[in-house]
């Protein structure tokens, strides 16, 4: 028992604690800001699309640049400064501009990209043992989504109860300022060093070099992701204008954010620690599932707004979004170890940010046209993720038993 929690230390506690009270801040935001730009706003869909891309699209830079930036300064401190700077996007709903609103999200999301790639660093940095690296990854999401959830919570009841989207983004800013203050509470981050009780399965000790097509495929497989992992803000408006009011939108959000909780916090205690089983997962059981639950969203509006299926849908996606959280850090921290691993996360963060540009833009564009044709795109390059991810396992596996 005590070799299972001795991963659980206070510098993952901080961590995911930080985590936490972050996704409690932003994902409020997150959650209500497409309701109120196109619903108080009246402004159209597409201009939403452009708000996230711009997000994602200059986080992608941030994302590269923050990694470089914590290998130099210390990552710690990198992690600091970027949470600091992320109640930016609190002050979003104090404008009438649709502009000054845009700008102020998007200066937030870039400062939480900022700091993303050095946050995992300080994971991996206090979880050296690669075995219990996926518990600690899965903890971390468990507890960061697990936020989002309380934050879906949270906007629904403001909604219900007609709270002013003022004062709504105006309260994130407390959980903000209390992440920012549990990562004062981390030591400074050190390139990890391998533990020595790590298995034969995951220590890369045992490999001389990572096949370098495997960590290519996998930032390929995070870009095609990013591409398509539209906002969660997609789904809530999808369901907020099937005619039942805004709640069921938020409801779609608050489910969304369970199950990825859910799924992060269980799915290690049974995902095999074979390094390539675990990329092989990834490509089943995350991006292929994100394939599976866009499809459903979008055949479930199509089909004379099935409620049903689309709830199935967000469910699904949910699991997904779990599952590539854990598994994908996991996988880029044994790929790109000791001195690699920021330049590994910061690569794997502007991959996704990347895709995520292009897939926000394309999905406001689609929707204005049609609905299904948006669930449609991202149900197809999803199914790309997943095909090159697999493609990679043979390789992966071949490295792993030739190092036995």
């Amino acid at each position: 028992m005590g070799q299972r929690s001795s991963w659980r230390t206070k510098t993952v506690w901080a961590i995911a604690g930080s985590a936490f009270f972050a996704d409690l801040g932003y994902q409020s935001v997150l959650a209500a800001f497409p309701l109120f730009l196109v619903i108080a706003l009246h402004q159209p869909v597409w201009e939403y699309g452009l708000a996230v891309s711009l997000s994602y699209g200059g986080g992608a830079l941030f994302s590269w640049y923050g990694a470089k930036l914590g290998d130099r300064i210390g990552h710690r401190r990198v992690a600091i400064l970027g949470n600091s700077l992320i109640p930016l996007l609190s002050l979003s709903a104090m404008v009438a501009s649709p502009i000054w609103a845009v700008g102020l999200l998007t200066g937030g999301w870039w400062a939480r990209n900022l700091r993303s790639p050095s946050r995992r660093v300080l994971l991996v940095a206090a979880v050296p043992n690669q075995d219990q690296r996926a518990r600690a990854f899965g903890f971390l999401h468990a507890l960061d989504v697990g936020g989002g959830a309380l934050a879906g919570v949270a906007v629904l009841l403001a909604i219900l109860s007609h709270t002013d989207y003022r004062w709504l983004f105006l309260a994130t800013t407390v959980p903000l300022v209390i992440s920012t203050l549990l990562l004062t509470a981390t030591p400074s981050s050190r390139p990890p060093v391998p533990d020595e009780a790590t298995t034969r399965t995951l220590d890369a000790s045992h490999h001389p070099l990572p096949p370098a097509t495997a960590t290519r495929s996998l930032l390929i497989a995070a870009a095609l992701y990013g591409f398509t992992f539209y906002s969660a803000g997609f789904p809530v408006l999808t369901l907020a204008q099937l005619g039942s009011g805004i709640a069921l939108g938020v409801v779609a959000f608050l489910l969304i954010q369970l199950t990825s909780a859910l799924t992060g916090y269980i799915l290690p205690h049974y995902v095999d620690n074979v390094l390539w089983k675990r990329a092989r997962s990834l490509g089943w059981s995350g991006y292929l599932a994100m394939g599976i639950g866009s499809g459903c969203i979008g055949f479930g509006y199509s089909l004379h707004r099935n409620i049903a299926l689309l709830l199935v849908g967000v469910i699904v996606t949910g699991f997904s979004l779990g599952v590539v959280e854990t598994l994908e850090p996991t996988v880029m921290s044994v790929l790109r170890s000791g001195s690699q691993t920021g330049r590994g996360f910061g690569a794997l963060s502007a991959a996704r940010s990347t895709g995520t540009f292009a897939a926000n833009l394309v999905m406001g564009l689609l929707y204005g046209v049609a609905v299904g044709y948006a669930y449609g795109y991202a149900m197809l390059v999803a199914v790309a993720a997943a095909l090159v991810m697999l493609a990679a396992v043979p390789a992966l596996r071949q490295w792993q038993m030739s190092g036995d």
